[in-house]
């Protein structure tokens, strides 16, 4: 179910970012109109630039974070010509950022402490109860945001048990990555690797998704136009070798492959499929896909979306959280994949919609090549039930994740190798 995803017509000659930003400020809108009546249906509705001071009212626009440590091009130069890093590169949220409010009218500097500038980031749409001060901003007392999307409903009971295994940051030709390590999970997945229990389990895996990071690929070598024969086979190896784990999935269970972050595919989100001639031999089975990131599938009605991590990584730099599911709940609770496209994160300026909107909740939402597993379940105000996963970078952790279709039950797959002297 990726076509959303997938551009047709690449073309970036005339079109301009902001088509995109006032796509989902049309798009999220529309939908907390549809909330107000319900909650908060006495007060007016009034655009920034019709607000009264002293009068109580909601508005509706998109955020916009002022951040002292924001990364600039100006900051990028000073700081090559200086000694010491003017800022730590992994989160730039500093005590002094401030939020402000747009819409098509204009724009207001916002007060108060219900509306914490660490959560929010530039790009969230949301609604704001609260009222013009004397010196021109506007204090807030309440806010609103979408909320979880509908959810298709599962079936009471789906028999018996079937699993689907995420993994992501094989990282194929890394330091990292141990090649046994590896052929352990594909053996395991194959049925060839452990007792019979496990391997009645492994008969069960009815999908394989490999959530983006697959290769490492030395950049150093990508610096000049010209390679030496050597240095052009170090660029094919590890996709070489990479095909040849993916084959042996492929030969009997359906395999999804996503792009992610160090691959070779574009840079900019939604990335496309990884071209198949890398994959000349898993390629020629029919149970091998090569998908985008995002990526959004169905398996036995059970709806599935995730991303290579790219949006979560990016939220963790611009805003805080107590841990990467939190971020990946902001996200489905403020309907959307990825806030920070296109002002911190790159993505293609779409000019007819808004890919990353979340129209339908998903049953599992799974985001790759994060330090550490986790799971928990997120329930909605409808009922909506959502097994949210932060999947582990396998050439670090020998991580996999398993997830029951018949109950959304989560358990781990874990490679360690050791060999004593």
């Amino acid at each position: 179910m990726d076509e959303v995803f997938e551009i047709q017509k690449e073309m970036y000659k005339g079109q301009q970012y902001s088509q995109i930003y006032y796509i989902r400020l049309h798009l999220i809108r529309t939908l907390i109109y549809s909330l107000l009546p319900n909650w908060k249906p006495h007060l007016p509705v009034c655009t920034v630039l019709g607000l009264e001071e002293g009068k109580e009212c909601i508005i509706v626009g998109t955020l916009y974070k002022h951040m002292k440590l924001k990364p600039t091009i100006l900051s990028e130069y000073s700081k090559e010509r200086s000694a010491a890093p003017l800022v730590s590169p992994d989160n730039f949220v500093h005590a002094d950022d401030v939020l402000v409010l747009e819409d098509e009218s204009g724009r207001v500097n916002l007060k108060g402490n219900v509306l914490s500038p660490s959560v929010y980031v530039t790009g969230n749409v949301v609604a704001l109860h609260g009222k013009e001060t004397g010196g021109g901003d506007f204090f807030v007392e309440d806010v609103l945001e979408a909320g979880l999307p509908p959810q298709l409903d599962l079936p009471n009971k789906l028999g018996e048990d079937k699993y689907v295994v995420l993994v992501s940051g094989l990282n194929v030709g890394s330091s990292s990555s141990n090649p046994l390590q590896l052929q352990l999970l594909v053996d395991h997945i194959t049925g060839h690797l452990g007792d019979k229990k496990e391997q009645r389990t492994a008969a069960q895996i009815v999908q394989v998704v490999v959530a983006g990071d697959s290769v490492h690929i030395q950049h150093g070598l990508l610096n000049g136009q010209n390679l030496a024969s050597k240095d052009q086979s170090k660029l094919s190896e590890p996709i070489k070798e990479l095909d040849i784990f993916l084959t042996q999935i492929a030969a009997g269970i359906p395999i999804d492959i996503m792009p992610g972050y160090n691959d070779p595919a574009n840079f900019a989100l939604p990335q496309q499929p990884l071209n198949k001639c890398l994959f000349p031999g898993s390629s020629a089975y029919n149970t091998f896909r090569s998908c985008t990131n995002p990526h959004l599938f169905d398996v036995d009605t059970v709806r599935f979306l995730g991303t290579s991590g790219q949006n979560i990584d990016d939220l963790k730099k611009y805003s805080e959280a107590n841990d990467t599911l939190e971020f990946m709940e902001r996200t489905l609770r403020w309907r959307h994949l990825a806030p920070t496209a296109p002002n911190t994160l790159g993505c293609y300026p779409f000019t007819d919609r808004d890919p990353f909107f979340v129209e339908s909740c998903p049953h599992v939402y799974f985001v790759g090549n994060q330090d550490k597993y986790a799971t928990r379940i997120l329930k909605g105000s409808e009922g909506q039930v959502v097994r949210l996963i932060s999947i582990p970078k396998f050439s670090e952790t020998g991580t996999a994740v398993m997830v029951n279709l018949r109950n959304l039950e989560c358990n781990t797959l874990s490679f360690g190798i050791q060999i004593s002297s």
